[in-house]
Order: C-alpha cells, then structure tokens, then sequence
C-alpha cells in the first residue's frame, strides 16, 4: 500500500513538475511575445518621431515658400503692370504707325497731284 501512494505520490510530483514546465514555457513564450511587442512599440514610436521631425522640417519649409511667394506675387504684380504698360505702349505706337501711314498716303497724294499738275502746266506751257 505505501508502495502504491509511492507511485501515486511520484506520479503527481510528474504530473506537477509537467504542468509547472509548461506554465513556465508558456510564461517564457508569453514574455518573448511581450518583449518583441515592446521592441516593435519602440521602433515605431522611433519612426513617428522621425515623422514628427520631417513634419516641422516640411512646416518650416512651407513657412518659408509662404514668405517667399509674397515676394513672388510681388514681383508677378510689379511683372504684370509691367506687361500692361508694355500693351499700352504697343497701342499707342500701333496709333502713331496708322497716323504715319495716313500722312505717308496725303504726302504721296499731294506729291502726285502736285507733279502730275506741275507736268500739266509744264506742258502747257511749252504748247
């Protein structure tokens, strides 16, 4: 009888030391899991971080186009007054050109009459 609870006694400390390996397996397991999710936290936190970084860089970098394109829209505008002068400009010399081609035409008008009625008298003359 003492032999069996001997046996049994044996059987139940396998049995515990069994279960209590794999409690401490499954535990270990459990803590690897953990200790990688930590790692993998660690290194996304990293990540956003470095976004964070080229987030303010990216802000700076917009404030400084902002600042700069106020110079530019200056200059479009300086640029753009500029170009309207220049059609101005254009206008008043494509005037001036139709007035001087107006004057050409008279004075050629006025040349031929003039010879054509020079010539007349020249030749009424000589008759």
């Amino acid at each position: 009888m003492a032999d069996s609870r001997d046996d049994l006694a044996e059987s139940l400390q396998n049995l515990f030391t069994s279960v209590s390996s794999m409690v401490k397996s499954e535990l270990q397991g459990t803590n690897n899991h953990l200790d990688l999710l930590e790692k993998m936290n660690q290194r996304v936190a990293s990540e956003y971080d470095d976004m964070g970084d080229v987030a303010a860089g990216l802000r700076v970098f917009a404030e400084q186009m902002k600042s700069k394109s106020g110079g530019l829209d200056e200059f479009v505008g300086q640029m753009d007054a500029i170009e309207k002068q220049v059609s101005e400009f254009e206008a008043v010399i494509s005037v001036l050109d139709r007035y001087v081609s107006v004057l050409e035409s008279k004075i050629r008008a006025e040349y031929r009459h003039h010879h054509h009625h020079r010539r007349s008298n020249d030749s009424v003359c000589t008759d």
